[in-house]
């Protein structure tokens, strides 16, 4: 029989994965047929990386992998590209969640905006080696720029709506430089 910790657990992870989902049919509405001249902010990344920071047992690789990979199928981006380069950012900012969360908000808003910058730029360089038609990179600097400063809105939007807050970090444990 499942303890409650563990059926918390996974109503968590399920939690997440439909609120990765709606926002990736909300990603796929048809609302603006006209080339866009800069590019809104990337939601589900930056939830991604928030709840990696706050809450990293409620997205477990296989989860962050599976979600984007399918948005790299959706989105028709290279297949397995954003999801590489989205666990590895996740994973190192996982390592340090600790860390960021001891120190504020602005420490952790600061690494998911380097988490995001280098997952775009790292995008564009690939897709730049391998001779495949990239977006421009205004449209990259402005999603890089938008995510970021979208980050905020949706750790408060996590915090006040959802419940998913700073948490308390356990004095006991040790945090190594």
């Amino acid at each position: 029989m499942a303890s409650p910790r563990q059926a918390r657990l996974w109503i968590g992870r399920a939690g997440f994965a439909a609120l990765a989902l709606a926002l990736v049919f909300l990603r796929l509405l048809p609302l603006d047929t006209l080339p866009p001249r800069w590019a809104g902010p990337d939601l589900l990344l930056a939830a991604l990386l928030l709840w990696t920071i706050r809450r990293p047992e409620l997205v477990p690789v296989w989860l962050i992998a599976a979600v984007v990979l399918l948005v790299d199928f959706l989105f028709q981006r290279p297949p397995g590209l954003g999801a590489a380069l989205t666990v590895i950012a996740t994973e190192m900012l996982r390592r340090r969640h600790v860390r960021l969360r001891a120190g504020g908000f602005a420490a952790e808003w600061l690494a998911a905006a380097l988490a995001i910058a280098g997952i775009l730029a790292a995008t564009q360089f690939v897709l730049w080696i391998a001779v495949i038609p990239a977006p421009p990179w205004t449209l990259v600097v402005s999603q890089a720029l938008a995510t970021a400063l979208a980050y905020p809105v949706v750790a408060f939007a996590a915090r006040w709506v959802l419940g998913i807050g700073r948490g308390q970090i356990d004095s006991r444990r040790r945090i190594s430089t």
